[in-house]
């Protein structure tokens, strides 16, 4: 901008041109009120055409000669106030997680007990075997030790080194004043050492001759013990250590740079080599469970899944093992933020994991299951309720472990009606038959076929708590949807229902009941989420034929062991989650066996080492489920003794299969075309069923047939028997609350 002055100089040099006589001739008269004008006008023509809106900022310089731009030069004042900030400032906790915690409290001192037992009884055992024969034989050593020591003291040893220096270098009066200090220090030194003696002998002569057994063995003790310390080589100390410390790096954020720099990012290698700003700390670099703990920013462009995707690199960069690196997100701040987890030592190495509930007498399934620990040590569960659960790995990786920890969470709460079908056939979880409705253990076809029938039945079930839950008044079940009020009300029949369906892919791939078995999954797992019926998968082979996409698309919990490729991660974790970092391939084979990811229990995704609970620990809480079933009256089927092939057959609800063929939309609807629909729902049941058959069937419940209006599958208007669906309605209203109040 030009100064008020700038101005007056231009008026004052144009009028003096004007009047001076001597101005070249031919000179331009210039007109004062244009000139005054033409002060703010670029110069430059091409800038004359351009809008000022659309016109570049025009440069100028500040008062040290850098350029700077005409719409920085006043500075703005914008963005929140200080109390704006202090609220979206993020408060760091005032106690650390694992004291506010009380498993991780609880198993803080656990292990502090465990530690200061170990080293205890460590050096108990080799007092009276290695630390007692070491003082004995260095005792001799050590009196003789002691005496040197005190005749060296005696006649002032220690200054005899610096006399001989001043003598050899005649520093004569520095020599008379060392010798006259040593005949003091040794006339006095002698008189205490004899005065010493004497006492030493005498106190040795009454311990020998005048004083008690016990002092005796005693001063004997304090005399080995202490001759025996004082024999001990430096080098050879008398204790050894009870626990040898596992040094491990701390983590520093040079070591944190140096590591992000080489794992092959280009926006963090050029920002770090340019000595920019590439990674920023948000939180100091702490202390988190057994390991550290590094809250990151990452350049701009940089997303997590980017670092996730290179975990062996920063892994090597960190000089760590592979299972000791672990870089999460933060489900509460943006897409670059990293948390880097480094743990002290691999998460493989950690060894069995203990049960929280091995000890338990009972559980509530509505607080879900507890599943294993994070890498941190934290204690990770299952939700169970409305959700359904999917298992994958391959062969040995875990998988069925796993389904063990879940269905024997399950067994310790008496309300859940437990059906397990272990399609193996190898006995993995018969200790838990005792709990159940349903069970059944082998591969052969009436194995498939039981499991295939519990499905069926399944659904049907569904269809009966979705009409029941509808009934229901809105203060008893404002949601809609099963709570622990409402399963802990027997008359309801309401409670959760647990179905476990091990190496599920032996069901869903069988050619003959696996294709309506998938059907029915699929169903059950959109419409009973609510409806407290929960379904377990687990499978080796998640492909399309053996884990249908409507099954793998609708599950909520997905745990996913080792597994081969991109394809089967994706399959149990979900499209996009390779992409997106989360790699089941990433783990050892045997090595990380019960290490998996465990995605929909949390905002994110996150590595899960399982508890492990064997066939004698599985038992003995099955031994206590079933005593807890029994006490409260909650065992049926199996667990009753009902003859399997009884609870397999074609146990059926007709009323509701009906309804299931018979969609909303129908108000009235054929009896023929209802017998044809039942048959293909269950062949075994309804197979050769009419019209007629329908008729007879329904009679005896009340639901009387009219002439229906309707047109054939050759477009031909007519009119045939059929029912109208109100009155199917109002019969299973009627038949539900009867048997309620029953």
């Amino acid at each position: 901008m030009k100064h008020p002055d700038d101005d007056n100089e231009l008026f004052n040099r144009l009028e003096a041109e004007m009047t001076d006589p001597a101005a070249p001739s031919g000179g331009e008269v210039v007109d004062l009120g244009k000139a005054r004008t033409a002060r703010g006008e670029s110069p430059d023509p091409s800038a004359d055409s351009r809008p000022p809106e659309s016109a570049d900022p025009e440069p100028t310089e500040l008062a040290d000669g850098r350029p700077t731009l005409v719409d920085s030069t006043v500075p703005t004042v914008s963005g929140p106030g200080v109390i704006d900030r202090i609220k979206n400032s993020k408060r760091l906790d005032v106690f650390p997680a694992w004291l506010k915690s009380r498993a991780e409290f609880k198993e803080a001192l656990g292990w502090l007990a465990g530690h200061a037992w170990h080293t205890v009884a460590f050096h108990a055992v080799r007092v009276p075997f290695v630390y007692l024969p070491k003082l004995i034989w260095r005792a001799p050593r050590g009196a003789l030790h002691t005496l040197s020591k005190v005749g060296r003291w005696s006649v002032d040893a220690e200054g005899e080194a610096l006399r001989q220096y001043t003598a050899t270098n005649e520093q004569v009066d520095e020599y008379l004043k060392l010798s006259r200090q040593r005949d003091r220090r040794v006339r006095l030194r002698m008189i205490l050492t004899v005065l010493g003696s004497l006492l030493a002998l005498g106190v040795s002569l009454f311990l020998v001759y005048g004083a008690q057994p016990m002092t005796q063995v005693i001063a004997a003790a304090v005399a080995v013990l202490g001759f025996g310390l004082a024999g001990a080589p430096a080098d050879a100390p008398l204790a050894t250590r009870a626990v040898i410390k596992t040094e491990v790096q701390k983590l520093t954020s040079d070591i944190v740079i140096k590591a992000m720099a080489s794992i092959g990012i280009g926006q963090i290698a050029s920002a770090v080599a340019k000595g920019q700003d590439g990674i920023k700390f948000a939180a100091p670099i702490t202390r988190e469970g057994p390991g550290w703990r590094a809250d990151i920013d990452l350049p701009l462009g940089v997303t997590v899944a980017d670092v996730a995707d290179r975990r062996a690199r920063l892994a090597s960069g960190l000089r760590r093992p592979l299972g000791c690196v672990w870089p999460d997100a933060d489900p509460n701040e943006h897409e670059g933020r990293l948390i880097l987890w480094v743990g002290d030592r691999d998460l493989s190495k950690t060894g069995i994991v203990k049960w929280q509930l091995a000890n338990a007498r009972r559980h509530d399934i509505f607080k879900g299951i507890p599943f294993g620990l994070d890498p941190r040590g934290r204690g990770q569960s299952v939700p169970m309720i409305q959700h359904n659960v999917l298992i994958g790995s391959q062969p040995g990786q875990g998988k069925t472990a796993s389904v063990r920890v879940l269905a024997c969470g399950a067994a310790l709460d008496p309300s859940v009606e437990m059906w397990l079908h272990e399609l193996k056939g190898t006995g993995d979880v018969d200790a838990l038959a005792c709990t159940c409705h349903r069970f059944v253990s082998g591969i052969d076809d009436d194995s498939i076929k039981y499991a295939a029938d519990s499905l069926t039945l399944l659904r049907a079930e569904v269809m009966r708590r979705a009409a029941a839950i509808k009934k229901l008044p809105r203060d008893l079940c404002p949601d809609k949807r099963i709570t622990r009020t409402i399963a802990d009300k027997r008359s309801l029949k309401l409670w959760p229902l647990l179905a476990v369906f091990d190496e599920c892919q032996n069901l869903f791939a069988h050619p003959k009941y696996g294709k309506q078995a998938g059907e029915d999954a699929e169903f059950i797992i959109k419409l009973g989420r609510a409806l407290g019926v929960i379904l377990i998968l687990a499978t080796q082979r998640p492909d399309k034929d053996s884990l249908p996409t409507g099954i793998s698309g609708n599950v909520s919990i997905r745990f996913c062991l080792r597994v081969a490729g991109q394809v089967e991660n994706d399959m149990i974790l979900g499209t996009s989650a390779y992409r997106n970092g989360v790699r089941a391939t990433a783990f050892r084979p045997e090595i990380d066996a019960g290490n998996g990811y465990l995605a929909g229990a949390g905002p994110l995704p996150s590595v899960v080492r399982t508890a492990y609970l064997d066939d004698p620990a599985t038992n003995t809480i099955a031994q206590r489920a079933l005593a807890l079933r029994k006490a409260e009256g909650t065992l049926s089927g199996h667990a009753l003794g009902e003859d399997a092939e009884s609870t397999a057959g074609p146990s059926y609800d007709l009323l509701a299969d009906v309804a299931a063929v018979v969609p909303l939309s129908e108000k009235r609807v054929w009896n023929e075309r209802i017998a044809a629909r039942l048959a293909e729902l269950r062949p075994e049941v309804y197979g050769g069923w009419k019209g007629e058959n329908v008729t007879s069937a329904l009679k005896p419940h009340g639901i009387k047939t009219t002439g229906v209006a309707g047109t054939t599958d050759d477009g031909e208007r007519t009119t045939r028997r059929g029912i109208v669906r109100d009155d199917l309605t109002t019969a299973i209203a009627e038949r539900d609350g009867n048997q309620g109040a029953a």
